[in-house]
């Protein structure tokens, strides 16, 4: 009976497949004592780390040109093929705890017709979950296998931030038909900014699978190519469902933006009724208030009364012809 798989996120991670499902730990000098007969090496490694980087450099036996892929610090989603194997960087989305999805997790892959190595820096839920299938008896039972099901869970994790996605995107369209509010567009333009950043890294991934299923490499069989297309098919829905979010959070900026332009046009509108109203009556008051001789009824003791009764009658015509006009 296979033995609980054990998975150290900051350790040297060896397991050696047994074709029926199970996978147990090999430790470094099983690795180096494996050879392909004894069954399928998947050897897991943390690029940050010194002692991976040494094993990777000097004891994997592999060209200097993959050993530098999988060690690159900043790659972009794509698969090539060197001699009979593939080298395939994807990028899973970051459901860590206290981690934003947008910032997704690099895995670099080089898997043969016997052996996988995977490389990573950060925790990737999606490599958890093939070790839960092997102590479950469930796992891939060879390379081909193998590098589906990776690939599989990766595309299938991005299920639940899409879904978020597409449930925020569509409270917001509630709350601007409901209510006006300023504070939407902040959360809008947050919810743009990781939309776009995941869009960023999908799009060449769906090029990576792409080509991925496309590669004439003899161990991956056509049940495997024809898994690979599903799951690229699911890819490209999702980036289709993160290219509509965006649009649809763009017309909600737009609409937010359209009512918050209103409201202004309709303050301003009142203002500069109210500017209109009384700039004759400054007028009037400034002009009878000059400090000079032969300002009339300053001699007449109703003078005031009569000039504030002037003033109310140019309110009421002034109204009278905005109300005419439809000015108000």
């Amino acid at each position: 009976m296979t033995s609980t798989l054990h998975l150290h996120n900051d350790l040297f991670n060896a397991f050696l497949l047994d074709g029926l499902g199970g996978a147990h730990n090999v430790n470094v000098e099983g690795v180096a004592a494996w050879t392909p007969p004894t069954g399928n090496l998947w050897v897991h490694l943390n690029y940050s780390n010194r002692e991976d980087i040494l094993w990777l450099s000097e004891s994997s036996g592999l060209d200097s040109l993959i050993v530098e892929a999988l060690l690159a610090e900043e790659t972009r989603p794509r698969t090539t093929t060197l001699g009979g194997g593939l080298l395939i960087t994807l990028r899973g989305v970051n459901l860590n705890p206290h981690s934003d999805p947008e910032d997704m997790i690099s895995i670099r892959v080089w898997v043969d017709d016997s052996r996988i190595i995977t490389c990573r820096k950060r925790h990737l839920i999606s490599v958890d979950d093939l070790v839960h299938q092997f102590n479950s008896q469930q796992g891939p039972c060879n390379c081909a296998g193998f590098l589906v099901e990776l690939v599989d869970r990766i595309i299938w994790r991005m299920n639940d931030t899409v879904e978020q996605f597409e449930d925020k995107v569509a409270e917001f369209e509630e709350q601007v038909l409901t209510v006006a509010n300023g504070s939407l567009r902040t959360e809008l333009t947050s919810l743009r900014r990781q939309a776009i950043t995941i869009r960023r890294y999908l799009a060449p991934q769906r090029e990576a699978l792409t080509r991925l299923t496309n590669e004439r490499v003899t161990w991956l069989d056509d049940e495997s190519r024809r898994r690979l297309r599903e799951v690229s098919d699911r890819l490209v829905r999702y980036i289709e469902d993160i290219d509509s979010v965006r649009e649809r959070a763009a017309l909600i900026q737009e609409e937010v933006q359209s009512q918050m332009a209103e409201q202004m046009n309709s303050r301003m509108y009142v203002l500069s009724v109210v500017a209109a109203i009384f700039l004759p009556l400054g007028f009037l008051t400034g002009l009878v208030g000059v400090n000079l001789g032969g300002v009339p009824g300053t001699e007449n003791a109703q003078g005031f009364i009569v000039f504030t009764g002037v003033l109310v009658a140019v309110v009421i015509i002034q109204i009278v012809v905005f109300r005419w006009k439809k000015w108000m």
